[in-house]
């Protein structure tokens, strides 16, 4: 889409949901039940980070645990009273809350919904190049190739 048919502003609820639920391989793309995601940063065609609206259903997680070599990730809590899992262990949190984490810092995190109600926040990354995130908790490593996630054992054999 070229940069004069791109929105200048839109409602993030109009955001069609990302059709592929996960990149993940099987096992793994299963455990991403009840997680929906908008990228919002592709409407306005975003280069230099995403910005993704998602939405996680009562007992979904955001993604497997995991921490990247190259890519700083935000988090903006909107809705709900997800659990932050990371390597220094599980903090509650609540709306209008927020979450970072440095790119190499090795500090393996996800959200996970304990909850009865959905959980809202917002996620923002940068798409940079050569990155890899480790999974401390799954048999599973993934390296940024050609533009697209690829996703390795942990003794280097593809999945």
């Amino acid at each position: 889409m070229a940069d004069q048919e791109r929105p200048i502003a839109v409602h993030a609820a109009d955001v069609s949901p990302r059709t592929t639920p996960s990149a993940y391989p099987p096992p793994f793309a299963s455990r991403m039940t009840g997680r929906q995601k908008r990228q919002l940063g592709e409407v306005f065609g975003l280069k230099n980070f995403g910005v993704n609206l998602t939405r996680l259903k009562p007992h979904a997680m955001s993604a497997l645990r995991h921490a990247h070599t190259m890519q700083d990730e935000f988090i903006y809590i909107l809705e709900g009273r997800p659990t932050l899992v990371t390597d220094d262990g599980r903090l509650e949190l609540a709306p209008e809350m927020c979450a970072g984490f440095n790119a190499g810092s090795g500090n393996a995190h996800h959200l996970v919904n304990e909850t009865n109600d959905d959980v809202v926040y917002l996620e923002i990354g940068d798409r940079s190049r050569g990155d890899g995130a480790t999974y401390p908790d799954d048999d599973l490593e993934a390296r940024m190739v050609d533009g697209g996630w690829r996703f390795f054992r942990k003794d280097g054999s593809a999945y």
